[in-house]
């Protein structure tokens, strides 16, 4: 295999570990459900297209044609990960999860507890 090669797919899984760990991290340590929602939809996702960003490259370039599963796989992940996150933040307003003290904006959720529950 080609130098490049490998050090193009040895990046991106490492970049795609540091993010991963820095969102599995984040819904470990962060203080409320709020807060904790951004670890695994933001890092994480950016993590896992990293990685799979990788097995693209090197399935391509060992296969020598273009490796469309890993294409359908981010697209898949892009899709569901907002939308996932989106019904989980409602859930949690519907069912009043507390918010943390020193979050700012407390008065949309507030607004957005009324228009929930007219």
């Amino acid at each position: 295999m080609e130098f490049w090669i490998e050090l193009v797919v040895s990046v991106l899984l490492v970049a795609g570990a540091i993010f991963v760990f820095i969102g599995s991290l984040g819904l470990v340590k962060l203080p409320d459900f709020y807060t904790r929602l951004h670890g695994p939809t933001k890092a994480t996702t950016l993590g896992m297209g990293c990685l799979l960003l990788a097995s693209m490259v090197l399935v391509t370039h060992q296969k020598g044609a273009l490796s469309l599963h890993e294409l359908l796989i981010s697209l898949f992940l892009l899709i569901t990960a907002p939308v996932t996150a989106h019904m989980l933040a409602k859930t949690a307003l519907h069912h009043k999860l507390q918010i943390l003290d020193r979050t700012s904006g407390k008065a949309l959720t507030k607004q957005a507890r009324e228009r929930l529950n007219p």
